[in-house]
This record gives structure tokens, C-alpha cells and sequence, in this order.
């Protein structure tokens, strides 16, 4: 009898063993790299061995060799940022748990011996959880749903990364461009100033003029530093997100920020967009259907917390010392008395309502992000076109007319001056306009893919010094 029952649960863990999940090659990256193909066109790698560190870093060095797009930016974060790393760590470890719960429990076999009296007793047993072995099935699907989940979420982490990337490249960039402004304008402050010096000694201007260049150059100078600092600190960034240190911080950064595109996106559809690719929102779906196939569980299991069959084998001595064996089976349950499930279902059952409201509420705000996105994206892309169109044009007129002017002394100095620092004021703002739009441009990006909010809050970080526009008149 015991035989033939060891032989049952064998066959009952072996009938479990098919349908078991088995690790895969890569750990379940093959999901996260195609989504990210797909959804930025970037590569990914989960570096495991030496030769892999090896591949990674030399093609890290070959991206870093030029002067760097935004592309290659986050490319090159990709590969190289071991945050990322560890959510890929985190991934395979998902993994574990997946096989460890498409496993049917190990039988568990016991000997005991018992003497005394002149009578010993020797008991073997076979256990088997076989309410383990009955929702195995329905375990493993759950398990599956779950690593879903992780690789989803590996992905997630993978585009918020990218997100951080282009963010961080923008203001480095906005900010090289910055510096570069307002170092000139420092430059003719500063000759600007020593002329009032000058003149103020001659007694051809008065104080208040002399003061007024004064200050515009003490002006310049304070914003010139706070540019340097804003600069570096996204270049700092970007240095951290891509993942570079020592012999890596020396990379090229482009000057200026790009042109405007000849004209912005039409995305007529972006809600439906969004709503159909948020990887957040394919999360929360998963875990809506993983919690729904536990609550059929839970329902299912209700009356049946623990049910183990146990092949029992005895041999004992009588009190004269003749041997006889013993065969049967013990079954053991719970009786539900008192719990009769009814509260893990209503748990189960209420975590549902939980999460399906959250699902609804996360699908509600993501077409309101969508929406919100774009409109910020297009009133930047208003705006910077604006400054280009028609403020810089008309402040280039404005100045060669001044110049004009000025050689034919119609105009004196100082209003060349006050034009010249009008047209600075209106140059960084065109500065300031382009980076938001481009910053905008990756937001609207992440609000239909998915990756998270804005590192650093809103866009509404600007280059943008406090000065006043008309320099301090």
C-alpha cells in the first residue's frame, strides 16, 4: 500500500513537473529589449559576465569618441547605468520566483523509531501537499502574470532612464549655449563699463549714466557665474545618468541648442495613444488579472487550508518480540468552524475593487497627461517659433538701424547701449524658449510611453536670469 502511494504522488509531482516553468537564456530580457526597440529604437544589455562588461564598455568608448547627440546620450545610459542594471538584477530575480512557484512541493519522507518496554516501533511516512499539487495550475498562471509584471517593469525603468537622459541633455545643452551668450556680453559690459570710467573722469557723463554701466556689467558678470553653475550641474547630471566616471567626464557636448523643426507634431489620437501604450497602465492590467485569478483561487480553496496525504508505513514488535508491519494512510484538514474563508474571500474580493479603481483612475489621468502634454508641447513650440520668427529678426533690424545711427550721430552711445542689452535680454529669452520646447518635446514623448514624471518637477525650469529685460533701467 505504501508502495503504490509513493507511486501515486511520484506521478502526481511528475503530472505537476510538465507544465513547470524552466529559467530562460536571458532572464526574461528578450521582452524588455524588443519593447524598448520599439519604443525609442535603442539597444539594451543585462551584463552577467566579463566578456559581456567588456563588449559594453568598448562600446561605450566608441559612442563617447564624438561629440554627442541626444541619441547617443541615451544610448550610451543604457548600456553603461547600473541603476539600470539593477532592475534587470531585479528582473531575474522575478524569474526565480516564477519557476520557484510552477514547482510542485517536494514529497517529504520521514522515518521515526520508538522503544521502550520490551516493544519498539519503526514508522516510515511519505507526505504529500496534494492541495499544492491541485493548484499548481492555477499558481504557476498567477506566477506568469506576475513576471509579466517584472518585465514591464524593468521596461518602465528602462524608458524613465532615457527620460532622465533627455532631460539632462537639454539643460546641458541649453546651458552651453548660455554660457556662451553671456560670456560676449560680459566681454562688452566690461569695455562698456571702463568706458563710462573714462568718460565719468572727463566729466562727459554724468554719475547716474556712469552707474547704469556699472551695474549692467556687475549685472552680466553675476549672471554669466549663475549660467556656468546651472551648466555644470546638468552636465554633472548627465554625466551620472549615462553612468561615466574618471576617464569618461571629458565628453563633448554640442554648443548650441538645435533649430526648431520646420513644424510641430499633429497627434490627433494622443489619448488613444497613450491609454493603448502607458507601460504603467499594462502593469496595472496585469495586476488586475493576476488578482482575479486569486480571487477564483481564493473561492476555490476556501474550505480546503491544508490537505496532506501521508503513506504511512509501521513496523512494530508486540510485547513477545514478534515482528508485523502496519499499512494505511492518514489524511489531515482543517475543519472550518470558525473560518469558514469567508473573510480571506472578502479580502481577496475588496483588493480587487482596489485595484480595478486605481486602474481607472491611473487610465483617466494618463489621457489628461496626454493631453496636458501636448498642449505644452505645441504652446513651446508657438513660443520659440515666435522668438524666431519675428523678436530676433526685428531685434537684429532694430540693431543694425542703431548702428546706422550711431555712425552717422544721430544717436549717441549710451542708446546703442540700451538697444544692445534690449537685444540680449530678447536673445536669452529665444535661448530659454527653444530648451522648453525641447524639454516639452521629451515629456510628450514619455506621457504616451510611459516613464515616469519630470525628474526635476515641470519643465518650468528656465535659463532665464533674474535680471530685469531692460537691464536694470
Amino acid at each position: 500500500m505504501t508502495h503504490r502511494l509513493a507511486l501515486s504522488l511520484l506521478g502526481l509531482t511528475s503530472f505537476g513537473l510538465a507544465g513547470c516553468a524552466a529559467f530562460s537564456p536571458d532572464s526574461g530580457m528578450k521582452a524588455v529589449s524588443e519593447l524598448t526597440s520599439q519604443t525609442i529604437n535603442k539597444d539594451v544589455a543585462f551584463v552577467r559576465t566579463t566578456e559581456g562588461a567588456g563588449a559594453v564598455d568598448a562600446r561605450v568608448r566608441q559612442l563617447l569618441s564624438r561629440t554627442l547627440s541626444i541619441e547617443t546620450a541615451v544610448q550610451i545610459a543604457l548600456l553603461n547605468n547600473k541603476g539600470l542594471q539593477a532592475a534587470y538584477n531585479e528582473l531575474a530575480l522575478a524569474e526565480t520566483d516564477l519557476v520557484e512557484q510552477s514547482l510542485p512541493p517536494n514529497p517529504v519522507f520521514s522515518v521515526s523509531r520508538i522503544s521502550g518496554n520490551g516493544a519498539s516501533e519503526i514508522e516510515r511516512q511519505i507526505v504529500g501537499d496534494i492541495l499544492a499539487l491541485a493548484t499548481l495550475p492555477f499558481r504557476s498562471e498567477i506566477a506568469r502574470d506576475r513576471f509579466r509584471q517584472a518585465q514591464l517593469r524593468a521596461s518602465l525603468a528602462t524608458l524613465r532612464l532615457a527620460a532622465d537622459v533627455r532631460r539632462a541633455y537639454w539643460r546641458a545643452v541649453g546651458g552651453n549655449e548660455m554660457v556662451a551668450l553671456l560670456t560676449d556680453a560680459k566681454a562688452t559690459a566690461e569695455s562698456t563699463a571702463q568706458l563710462a570710467v573714462k568718460l565719468g573722469e572727463t566729466g562727459s557723463i554724468n554719475k547716474l549714466d556712469q552707474a547704469r554701466e556699472q551695474v549692467f556689467y556687475a549685472e552680466t558678470t553675476a549672471d554669466l557665474a549663475t549660467a556656468r553653475q546651472t551648466a555644470t550641474s546638468a552636465r554633472e547630471k548627465l554625466a551620472r545618468l549615462m553612468g561615466l566616471w574618471d576617464g569618461g567626464l571629458d565628453f563633448r557636448l554640442p554648443n548650441q541648442l538645435p533649430p526648431l523643426p520646420r513644424r510641430p507634431q499633429a497627434l490627433p489620437s494622443i489619448e488613444a495613444d497613450a491609454v493603448a501604450h502607458r507601460i504603467d497602465l499594462q502593469i496595472a492590467r496585469l495586476e488586475l488579472s493576476a488578482l482575479a485569478k486569486s480571487l477564483n483561487l481564493t473561492e476555490a480553496t476556501r474550505f480546503v487550508t491544508l490537505l496532506d496525504l501521508a503513506g504511512i508505513s509501521r513496523r512494530t514488535r508486540d510485547p513477545e518480540g514478534a515482528p508485523f508491519r502496519e499499512r494505511g494512510f492518514d489524511v489531515q484538514f482543517q475543519i472550518p468552524i470558525f473560518d469558514g474563508g469567508e473573510v480571506r474571500v472578502r479580502q481577496a474580493a475588496e483588493t480587487y475593487n482596489f485595484a480595478f479603481n486605481r486602474l481607472t483612475e491611473r487610465a483617466v489621468n494618463v489621457r489628461s497627461e496626454a493631453r496636458d502634454a501636448y498642449r505644452v508641447y505645441r504652446s513651446g513650440y508657438d513660443i520659440a517659433s515666435h522668438y524666431q520668427r519675428e523678436i530676433i529678426p526685428l531685434r537684429k533690424i532694430i540693431t543694425e538701424e542703431m548702428q546706422l545711427r550711431f555712425s552717422s550721430m544721430q544717436v549717441d552711445i549710451f542708446a546703442l547701449l540700451t538697444e544692445a542689452r534690449q537685444r540680449l535680454a530678447s536673445l536669452r529669452g529665444a535661448i530659454d524658449a527653444r530648451q522648453r520646447f525641447f524639454l516639452a518635446q521629451s515629456d510628450l514623448q514619455t506621457a504616451v510611453n510611459g516613464g515616469g514624471a519630470p525628474a526635476d518637477g515641470d519643465n518650468s525650469t528656465t535659463l532665464a536670469a533674474a535680471a530685469p529685460a531692460d537691464g536694470g533701467h
